[in-house]
């Protein structure tokens, strides 16, 4: 097994009144040149996890960060409007929390990160500010969530 040291969040960036499924969500990955999902798990409106790539394979969900990580990826993301918001379901909160307590007592130490988190630090001031962030992705304050530890939300 290779060494987990941080768990990455995502969303698929799609709207509310969209089914975007498991099999669009690899097919869109498959369009930009994957082999497969670059996610490990997918979790549907419904709170449904999805396996999406095998944990022991290196991800493909955010570069110079995919070695050591396992990507989770939520359904949704985008306002009715297409905006940047967090639009995850009670039960998507739940099936994120659980994954995360499964993951992190399988790899203890884990970090939890917003894709966002890990955009460059343009100005060099030690923190990555919002208008540094490559993209909104996850949609929601990941350090605001699960930093101390919280999920017992």
């Amino acid at each position: 097994m290779r060494p987990i040291h941080s768990i990455i969040l995502h969303c698929s960036a799609t709207r509310p009144d969209q089914n975007f499924t498991p099999a669009k969500l690899e097919a869109a990955h498959k369009a930009r040149g994957f082999t497969e999902c670059g996610y490990h798990y997918y979790i549907r409106y419904n709170g449904l996890i999805v396996t999406m790539r095998d944990i022991g394979k290196i991800g493909a969900h955010c570069r110079g960060h995919n070695k050591e990580s396992v990507g989770i990826c939520y359904e949704g993301g985008l306002d009715s409007d297409g905006n940047p918001a967090d639009t995850r379901t009670f039960q998507q909160k739940y099936a994120l929390r659980s994954l995360i307590r499964c993951l992190q007592s399988d790899f203890p130490g884990c970090h939890i990160y917003g894709h966002r988190e890990l955009s460059p630090d343009l100005d060099g001031n030690g923190i990555v500010e919002p208008d540094e962030w490559l993209k909104f992705c996850p949609g929601f304050s990941v350090a605001g969530e699960f930093y101390p530890p919280n999920l017992e939300k």
